[in-house]
């Protein structure tokens, strides 16, 4: 099956499939690939008028199969992109993959999937669709593929990136081309030409940098470091970060390493720190998780009655955690 880098090295040369099917974890390279597609099959002065773009969850077959049925004027160019296809019925998707043969040089159709409906590769829609579409899968980027894209981008700005704050961005973004073009475009912005990104401007102005500071902070957590588990607590409030969020983190994060360690995926952009949290979910058997997460819990519902101040409890917490690790 054809990956992202065929399609790309393909329409760039010119050569044009008929039909694609656009699936996997990556929403956002899956629309960049929409666009690339149209940009480079339709003329400039079409593009505005001949790309349509079609929500399959909205439009009834009827509709659709009418829409796709017209054919251009004067052998103009068109691009229609049916996002959702898989929300039709087994005989509507036959009856619509009927009408790329014979295949019209002149009309690209793209049908996608959103990752969180994206049919499995053994099923009857997928083997249908693959047949008359060339289906490619946009996955998650690889942390190898994530930071040379990050460097590449950087240096196209005039902006470095020291080794420790490029391997956290890299971590941050987890893999995710949307996330790492929002981060890099803050912080393009941050930065004047031929400075250096460094980690500390990564914690001021990436989204979701809450999570590391969460990370490390178990991290002396399991390393039973009370005296530093204090201070980064202590800190990660002054930063404005409330107990409650710092509590709803902590109960994430000991989930996460249950998950782990029972192998299955950690919660949300953890996923791509599951070779981390495997380090620190050895420190603890599936009992004592189970109880830890029980206890964040209780402390959780602690902080919403009045009485012990919630900072405090935050920190007895934590203290208790690291103590029992402490060597």
């Amino acid at each position: 099956m054809p990956n992202p880098s065929t399609l790309f090295k393909d329409v760039s040369a010119g050569r044009f499939k008929p039909a694609y099917y656009f699936f996997g974890s990556e929403d956002f390279r899956i629309a960049e690939a929409e666009k690339f597609v149209a940009r480079q099959f339709l003329p400039d002065r079409q593009l505005t008028t001949n790309l349509y773009k079609i929500d399959g969850r909205r439009t009834r077959i009827p509709d659709l199969l009418a829409e796709l049925s017209n054919l251009p004027m004067l052998g103009e160019k068109q691009v229609f992109v049916v996002r959702d296809f898989q929300s039709y019925r087994p005989g509507e998707v036959q009856q619509v993959l009927n009408l790329l043969t014979p295949p019209d040089p002149n009309r690209i159709i793209i049908f996608s999937s959103p990752s969180a409906r994206t049919p499995k590769k053994n099923s009857a829609f997928f083997n249908s669709v693959s047949k008359s579409a060339e289906a490619i899968e946009f996955r998650k980027l690889t942390y190898q593929e994530t930071a040379a894209q990050i460097k590449t981008r950087l240096e196209k700005e005039g902006l470095s990136i020291n080794p420790e704050a490029l391997k956290l961005l890299t971590e941050l973004v987890a893999g995710s081309k949307g996330a790492m073009e929002a981060e890099l475009a803050k912080l393009c912005n941050f930065k004047n030409t031929g400075d250096t990104i460094e980690v500390a401007d990564i914690k001021s102005v990436s989204a979701g940098y809450e999570v590391f500071g969460i990370f490390d902070l178990a991290d002396e957590v399991v390393a039973g470091d009370t005296r530093k588990v204090l201070q980064m607590v202590r800190s990660l409030l002054a930063e404005g970060n409330s107990p409650a969020t710092l509590t709803a983190l902590m109960q994430q994060h000991f989930t996460s390493l249950y998950l782990v360690k029972n192998n299955k995926s950690p919660l949300g952009r953890r996923a791509f720190l599951a070779h981390k949290l495997r380090a620190q979910a050895e420190k603890y058997d599936n009992a004592r998780l189970e109880e830890i997460i029980i206890e964040i819990a209780v402390a959780d519902a602690r902080l919403r009655h009045k009485g012990v101040k919630p900072e405090t409890t935050l920190e007895m917490l934590v203290m208790t955690l690291a103590g029992e690790n402490k060597t």
